[in-house]
């Protein structure tokens, strides 16, 4: 019981913040700061340069926009692969054979949040296998190395891969960047609307 009133009170504080980020941005913002990014990669129609909680007000660094800006497609990327596993498992699709030795296979767990909290949820050393796998990830992989030619933010190849980037013009990347980042925020939208439906249609919503 204790671990679902936490998950309902996520929810709630999820709904709100969601919520907040369709309201208008403040009167107060400065025109400094939209002059100076109102240019940058993702300010499009129909919303243009949206930025509702003043994140960018005042006299702010490109670096401090770098940072937000590499924040922001990280959580895409992550979000991507969240919501296409909702889409596989739910669509029936689970690895082969085991999670453990003790014969239970990967499709005997429950799809969504039910596979993280719950009764019948993955066991602990199942997830903290999970979490340490992508903290390797995060260390080794999905990190900007100095130094290897990397062209923008949130640029992870590093020198070691490419899938033919290089061969791209310039007005093609600039395409090819606002739509990862466009995908990435409705995968953010998306995956949040998930985990919110499948906590409260239990709840008689």
């Amino acid at each position: 019981q204790y671990i679902i009133s936490i998950m309902k009170s996520a929810i709630i504080a999820a709904l709100i913040g969601s919520a907040a980020a369709f309201a208008p941005a403040p009167v107060a913002k400065t025109t400094s700061a939209i002059n100076a990014f109102e240019d940058e990669l993702g300010a499009q129609a129909p919303l243009g340069f949206f930025d509702p909680f003043g994140l960018l007000s005042g006299d702010v660094s490109q670096e401090r926009f770098d940072r937000l800006r590499y924040v922001e497609i990280k959580h895409g990327r992550i979000c991507q692969l969240a919501f296409l596993g909702q889409v596989v498992t739910r669509g029936g699709l689970h690895l082969p054979g085991d999670i453990d030795y003790s014969g239970d296979s990967f499709d005997s767990f429950p799809n969504g949040v039910a596979a993280l909290i719950g009764p019948d949820s993955i066991p602990f050393e199942g997830q903290g296998q999970i979490i340490a796998f992508i903290g390797w990830l995060e260390i080794a992989f999905m990190r900007d190395v100095a130094g290897t030619g990397n062209e923008h933010v949130g640029d992870f190849r590093n020198g070691y891969i490419d899938f033919g980037w290089d061969d791209f013009d310039e007005e093609t990347k600039l395409q090819k960047r606002a739509i990862e980042l466009n995908n990435g925020r409705a995968a953010m939208m998306g995956i949040l609307g998930l985990m919110v439906h499948e906590e409260i249609v239990p709840l008689g919503y």
